[in-house]
C-alpha cells in the first residue's frame, strides 16, 4: 500500500502558504498574529510582504518551540509555561528571515498573478514613501484591497494562483501515475 506524501496548507517547507495569508490578511483577519487591517483601506505590497515573512517567522518558531517542548516532557522534564515562552522567544530569535520568505522582487511578481486575475485592486489611499525624502518623484505607496472576485475564489485556486492564471500549464508540472 502506498502512502501519499502530501503538504497541507503551506507547502513543503512552510507552514501556510502566501496566497492564503494575502488573502486573510486582505479580509482583515490577521492571520498568524499578524496585524488586522481594514479591509476597505486595503494595505501596501511592502507592508504585506512584512507581516507575511513576520508571521512565518512565529509559525516557524512556534513549531520548533513545540518540538523541544515534547522532547523535554517525554523525557520527563517539567516545563512551565515561562520556560515555555523563553523556549519559543529562543527560537524566534533563531529563525532565518531568508528562509522563511519569498525574495520581495517574488513576492511582487506573485502579486502581480493576483492583479491579473482580478483578485486584488488598487485602493484610493496612498502615502508618502520613505525613498521621496530623497527622490521626491519617486511614487508613492499604494494601497491593495481583495475585490469581490478575489473574496469568492475558493481555496484550492489561492493554493496557487499561477496555476489559476495559466490552467494549462497546471498539468504539465504534476505527477503522473
Amino acid at each position: 500500500m502506498a502512502i501519499e506524501i502530501r503538504p497541507n496548507r503551506g507547502g513543503f517547507l512552510r507552514p501556510f502558504g502566501c496566497g492564503w495569508f494575502i488573502r486573510e490578511y486582505l479580509l482583515g483577519n490577521g492571520p498568524e498574529g499578524s496585524h488586522a487591517i481594514d479591509p476597505e483601506r486595503g494595505a501596501a505590497q511592502s507592508d504585506i510582504n512584512y507581516e507575511y515573512k513576520e508571521a512565518l517567522a512565529r509559525a516557524t518558531a512556534r513549531e520548533r518551540a513545540e518540538r523541544i517542548i515534547s522532547r523535554m516532557v517525554v523525557s520527563g522534564a517539567d516545563v512551565t509555561e515561562e520556560q515555555a515562552d523563553r523556549i519559543y522567544e529562543r527560537e524566534l530569535k533563531r529563525v532565518s528571515r531568508k528562509f522563511t520568505h519569498m525574495r520581495y522582487h517574488s513576492f511582487l511578481m506573485y502579486f502581480g498573478v493576483l492583479k491579473r486575475l482580478g483578485w486584488v485592486e488598487v485602493t484610493s489611499e496612498t502615502e508618502r514613501s520613505a525613498i521621496q525624502d530623497n527622490y521626491p518623484p519617486a511614487p508613492e505607496r499604494t494601497y491593495y484591497r481583495l475585490t469581490k472576485k478575489g473574496i469568492e475564489a475558493g481555496e484550492e485556486f489561492w493554493s496557487n494562483p499561477l496555476f489559476t492564471l495559466y490552467p494549462e500549464i497546471g498539468p504539465s508540472h504534476m505527477k503522473r501515475d
